[in-house]
């Protein structure tokens, strides 16, 4: 007995719809000329669509070109059909003059691929990191069903006998090359040695980091976040996926019924307990917002900041992506934090199961990389909101604060958690690279380096380059780490503890935009605030002259993405977009 939909596939709409022959044909007959048949389309099994981001302008996630076979066979042996179709790359590392700009021009290619093609269901495959809340922010616009396949993280990276993990290892390394420890040959050498197989960063950056999100929202099947893409096991998981998104199908199971309020502050939660990176904040507020959940900056003090840091990962510990799988990986973590009421067990997943289902008898198998929740390696180890005259929100990954920075900056008596720095302002990444070392600045450990023109529309599409490191100078001197402020991002794979991600931008009027260096800033962190100690005329005074510069655009989707995209604290989306929910469910109009 041939099995049957809870609602009826769309793709019927384009292939078996008695009222327009004419338009069934037209549909049809182009998907002849490479083999399939008239019976294949029409027989009333799913189409399932996999959206394919491997290329090879896409080396993180070029493992999915073989993937997609595994997908294909599990599709085909579950009675469905696949079409594998091409999604905008989007590569972290290469992407000039951001890859930000690309997640949400990947977001809106997805949507209109999902909404107008006969697709009943889609496997959204990720990996590098605005390839996982791109998919998930189309794949909730359109409500279909849809499973997440991560194609997972390199093996570990060795050099000379240490741990050199990706990313990280750019940012210590450059530190070294500063102190003069290293040559520019050995900078090269430790950084490729840091990339030693297919896959993404094998650091907890924000490919790990979101895909781990991802499986914590119970978008992916149990375990598959954390798998090394060249076990085998990644493989099996990508045929499993294929069979479970036909179930899938046929069950209607959509993200619409997955992601909800609960399931997000689950992922939030998660994201402390991983170290994870602080650009799983304006990803978890984008895909919420396009999903129709309401979270706010407040979630991540009230739900994330009191949690302990539980993974033993570069770059907020020592052990990188492989040795995190063999310890049981995100099921280990989200089993920890159940165990002590700490997660809700029991939001729906992909599985037809809840997450405590998925997690139930799952222990961390190595407790050198995570550690069991009353001795973790950080108590109050989430991100810290912050709010003050310089900016309405900014985060700082606290779980990344070394003893050092802590004792310099944190810990001076009767003080504790405050500190006061003399601002030095530098406008954008090349102003800092042309003039981070002129002996003119007068930079010492009391000053806090400002990075501002860095935000979703002064860069545009927000930049990582907010984690500066001191003057050669003073690294020389043993100080490697100063504190660090702007309206752009930082790399997840660093391990600076900057005020980031600040909204309103200073290219939008925002409180850096009147910052001059020499100014004293206050950071209480015990009160969440980060203030510039200029008095109220004198700002006024200041917002009154001429904005800092922004450089002009340069491409037709850099001036619409200046246009349309909201700031970082809401998730930097496109404002017009959120309002377009469920879409699937009204046909598009015929095409003749």
């Amino acid at each position: 007995m041939q099995r049957q939909p809870v609602r009826p596939f769309r793709s019927r709409d384009w292939f078996a719809d008695p009222s327009r022959s004419d338009m069934t044909a037209l549909y049809l007959e182009r998907f002849m000329n490479y083999g399939l048949t008239p019976a294949e389309l029409r027989s009333g099994r799913p189409i399932i669509g996999i959206a394919q981001t491997g290329s090879d302008l896409s080396p993180c996630n070029r493992i999915h070109l073989d993937l997609a076979r595994r997908v294909r066979d599990g599709i085909r042996d579950a009675g469905g059909i696949a079409m594998e179709f091409p999604v905008h790359p989007i590569f972290e590392n290469c992407r000039r003059p951001t890859a930000a700009l690309d997640r949400n021009l990947a977001y809106l290619g997805l949507v209109e691929l999902l909404y107008g093609y006969p697709i009943d269901a889609v496997v959204l495959t990720t990996g590098c990191d605005k390839t996982t809340p791109s998919g998930i922010m189309a794949a909730s616009t359109v409500d279909i069903p849809a499973i997440v396949l991560s194609g997972g993280p390199m093996l570990d990276g060795w050099h000379d006998g240490e741990l050199v993990g990706s990313g990280t290892v750019i940012w210590r390394s450059r530190r070294k090359l500063a102190a003069g420890e290293i040559d520019e040959e050995e900078f090269l050498q430790r950084a490729t040695d840091s990339a030693p197989s297919a896959g993404h960063c094998n650091t907890m950056g924000t490919a790990s980091t979101m895909n781990a999100v991802a499986e914590t929202l119970g978008l992916s099947l149990t375990g598959c976040a954390a798998i090394p893409a060249p076990y085998r096991e990644r493989g099996q998981y990508a045929y499993e996926t294929g069979r479970r998104i036909v179930d899938m199908a046929y069950e209607d199971l959509r993200p619409s019924k997955i992601l909800t309020r609960a399931s997000f502050l689950n992922a939030i939660r998660l994201v402390t307990a991983i170290g994870g990176s602080s650009n799983a904040q304006p990803h978890i507020h984008a895909m919420a917002r396009h999903a129709g959940v309401e979270i706010t900056a407040a979630d991540w003090s009230e739900v994330g900041y009191d949690l302990p840091l539980l993974v033993d990962v570069q770059p907020a510990g020592r052990f990188l992506g492989e040795r995190f799988h063999r310890a049981g990986g995100v099921p280990a973590v989200l089993a920890e934090l159940l165990d002590v009421g700490k997660l809700d067990g029991d939001c729906l997943t992909v599985t037809g199961q809840t997450l405590a289902q998925n997690i139930a008898g799952r222990t961390a198998r190595d407790r050198e990389v995570i550690r069991a929740f009353d001795a973790p390696l950080m108590e109050q180890a989430g991100f810290l909101v912050l709010s003050g005259n310089l900016f309405d929100v900014a985060i700082m990954k606290t779980s990344v604060i070394s003893p050092a920075f802590r004792d310099r900056y944190l810990r001076t008596p009767g003080s504790e958690d405050v500190f006061e720095a003399r601002a030095i302002v530098f406008e954008g990444s090349d102003d800092y690279h042309h003039r981070i070392n002129d002996p003119a600045l007068d930079i010492d450990e009391g000053c806090i380096l400002v990075i501002r023109g860095a935000g979703p529309i002064g860069w545009p599409g927000s930049a990582e380059v907010v984690n500066m490191q001191p003057p050669d100078y003073l690294i020389q001197r043993g100080i490697t780490a100063l504190p660090t402020l702007g309206d752009g991002r930082q790399s997840g794979t660093s391990d600076s503890p900057s005020i980031l991600n600040a909204s309103p931008e200073s290219a939008v009027g925002g409180g850096l935009s009147w910052l001059r260096s020499g100014d004293t800033i206050r950071i209480d962190l015990k009160a969440g605030r980060c203030d510039a100690l200029v008095d109220e005329a004198e700002i006024a005074r200041r917002r009154g002259g001429p904005p800092p510069p922004v450089p002009p655009s340069n491409t037709p989707w850099e001036e619409l993405y200046r246009e349309k995209t909201g700031q970082l604290g809401d998730g930097a989306v496109l404002e017009f977009a959120v309002p377009y929910r469920g879409i699937a469910a009204r046909t598009p109009r015929h095409n003749h």
